[in-house]
């Protein structure tokens, strides 16, 4: 192929961009400060680092919230400047191809297709991808085959669980609910019961390095937040016991909606899911222990893997550049015409 290939998986919190000349990823914070209103003062990690610390002349902001794109004159120029300071190979010309959610609206798939395909990038075409396929594919999976495949997506605003066969979605579901709600629960948890005041991003590592799927964890964290009572700075040391109590009503959430799918399923696919078993990927499936809860809940076997928050962007270039695969995805720019 002579033209360049490039994956986007637009995520609330990440933002994975594969690039098939350089056969690499890159993966930062979906984040943008921005200045006098509209102007970019800096974007992806260095924006995140300023996030809950930044003055009120800068405005830290997620242009992707819910899996659906929120700013998207921010991010069209957000994007453009990733691709000029970080792409190694062609940009003009060059194909794309995006990762969008299920049960979203066509408006919306729209606004993703525009993002590329109205903007000073001149690509060759432009193709959207439904996020589980991709996943799928990504994982190393033969989603043509008429085998039932079920994945469960953990992102930061939502998860998604679906069951593909044949190239397609037999069954999906999209929760609005993810590793962002985990955080503020860990939040509200240690609030309430330690009085204790603790950021977004002091919460996430608690989640990141104490979370569990079952108790019994026994490492420790010290972290520093205000305390309710004096209104003072202060340390103190949480166990991951606490992060456990924190968070288990939120994955629970999860299991019962895998539950719900699980019951729906037709027999035939159910049958090839308990014998290939559920695949758990995104961000928030890294959460220690996660698999044995879903284990544990539904009696089949979850299967994980390296890089999980990376697996939909790795699936989009297969697609794109294997013939086997380019079926699976689709111009917005057709469904327009028609």
């Amino acid at each position: 192929m002579i033209n360049n290939v490039y994956g986007i998986d637009l995520g609330t919190c990440n933002m994975k961009i594969y690039c098939k000349a350089s056969n690499k990823i890159l993966n930062e914070k979906n984040t943008i400060a921005l200045v006098n209103k509209d102007e970019i003062y800096a974007y992806g990690d260095a924006a995140y680092a300023m996030y809950e610390k930044a003055p009120e002349s800068i405005n830290v902001t997620f242009p992707v919230t819910s899996g659906v794109i929120a700013d998207f004159n921010n991010l069209q120029s957000m994007l453009q400047l990733f691709l000029e300071t970080h792409a190694k190979g062609k940009l003009k010309g060059a194909e794309f191809i995006v990762a969008v959610p299920t049960s979203i609206t066509d408006v919306e798939k729209k606004a993703f297709f525009d993002m590329f395909y109205k903007s000073k990038l001149k690509p060759k075409s432009v193709l959207l991808c439904e996020k589980p396929i991709a996943d799928a594919v990504g994982l190393g999976l033969d989603v043509n085959e008429p085998t039932g495949i079920m994945i469960v997506d953990i992102g930061a605003d939502t998860t998604e669980i679906s069951v593909i066969s044949l190239g397609g979605l037999v069954l999906s579901d999209l929760l609005h609910f993810g590793g962002n709600k985990i955080d503020e629960s860990i939040i509200t948890y240690v609030k309430r019961n330690y009085n204790l005041v603790i950021g977004q991003k002091t919460a996430q590592s608690l989640k990141e390095q104490l979370g569990s799927g079952v108790p019994g964890r026994q490492d420790t964290m010290v972290v520093v937040g205000r305390d309710v009572v004096s209104g003072l700075p202060i340390e103190m040391e949480l166990s991951g016991e606490v992060v456990y109590e924190a968070i288990k009503d939120n994955l629970n959430s999860i299991c019962n909606s895998i539950k719900m799918i699980l019951e729906k399923t037709p027999p035939e696919l159910a049958k090839d899911i308990i014998h290939s078993g559920i695949y758990i990927t995104g961000g928030s499936s890294q959460i220690h222990d996660l698999d044995q809860l879903f284990a544990q809940i539904t009696g089949i076997n979850i299967n994980t893997c390296e890089e999980p928050e990376e697996c939909v962007v790795r699936g989009l270039v297969k697609i794109v550049s294997d013939n086997k695969y380019k079926h699976l995805a689709f111009s917005m720019k057709s469904k327009i015409l028609i």
